[in-house]
């Protein structure tokens, strides 16, 4: 049978070819809101409190135009697999239950569909999208090749977030604060030293440079023709913040560092070497909230 193009069918028509029919039976049934769980698989990490609140509003005037899709759990709850949004506006809008689609899937069955939903779906940032494709192609077995189908998006575009994932830790954070574009991100990737990657990072936020001028920088980098400003040097940083950096270090199972200016204001990162080890370290930081 003849492929069929996914691009903008939605959800069902995107998961069709994993054949999983018998799994993704539904119903539309009234939930209780107090017996619907978050979604251990959701790859958006934070959620805007100004945004929900609007929703909240518009939930509690007109209530939920499109209903959230759950599964049912063994102990008779329901886990989200797409409408978290909805659901924690809906929470704040006072409501004892939603509407919902319920479904029947299995943990990596519910993991594709709950992470193709909020790609296409939900505005994530650039990293959380990268990372969202890497969960896809490591937990749920996916080529690039059938992910780009998955998601109806060019493989090309899908290698493209991916390598964002190999920008150092700072700069990733750039791109999820929006201090620097997409693209921006792009002509980086095509630096192969780390240390000339952030020299040129530093460059775009001192000088305000533009897309273009960050290409040909790096052109003329990987050409030989200039070589990238070094990176400014770091303060020394006090004992008592070595001993700080090394509990840290001890406490997150990873190396901590530290960057500080001579104004005494700087930052603590906390670099992580795939998906599910910056969700061990979101579970750390959950923990102490808790």
């Amino acid at each position: 049978m003849a492929k069929r193009n996914a691009l903008g069918r939605g959800l069902g028509a995107l998961i069709d070819d994993a054949d999983r029919s018998k799994d993704l039976s539904s119903s539309i049934s009234e939930i209780a809101i107090e017996d619907i769980e978050a979604n251990p698989f959701q790859p958006r990490t934070k959620f805007d409190e100004e945004a929900l609140q609007e929703l909240a509003v518009s939930i509690k005037k007109i209530g939920i135009i499109q209903p959230i899709t759950l599964r049912k759990t063994a102990n008779n709850k329901y886990q989200i697999i797409a409408g978290e949004r909805r659901f924690r506006a809906s929470k704040i809008a006072g409501l004892e239950t939603v509407t919902a689609y319920v479904r029947n899937a299995e943990d990596e069955g519910m993991l594709e569909m709950a992470l193709v939903e909020n790609i296409q779906r939900e505005d994530l940032d650039a990293i959380e999208i990268a990372l969202s494709y890497q969960r896809l192609i490591e937990e749920c077995k996916l080529t690039q090749e059938s992910l780009s189908d998955r998601v109806g998006k060019k493989r090309s575009t899908v290698s493209n977030y991916l390598r964002l994932l190999k920008l150092p830790a700072l700069i990733q954070k750039g791109i999820v604060e929006k201090t620097i574009s997409m693209g921006h991100a792009r002509a980086l990737v095509n630096i192969k030293n780390p240390e000339d990657q952030l020299a040129i990072y530093e460059q775009i936020l001192k000088h305000e440079l533009s897309v273009r001028k960050v290409e040909e920088l790096v052109r003329q980098l990987n050409s030989g023709e200039v070589q990238a400003a070094p990176a400014a040097p770091k303060k020394k940083h006090p004992e008592e913040y070595g001993e700080l950096k090394e509990h840290l270090s001890r406490f997150f199972h990873t190396k901590v560092d530290f960057t500080l200016n001579n104004k005494g204001k700087g930052k603590i990162v906390i670099p992580f070497g795939s998906s599910k080890d910056l969700e061990r370290i979101m579970g750390i930081l959950d923990k102490l909230k808790s």
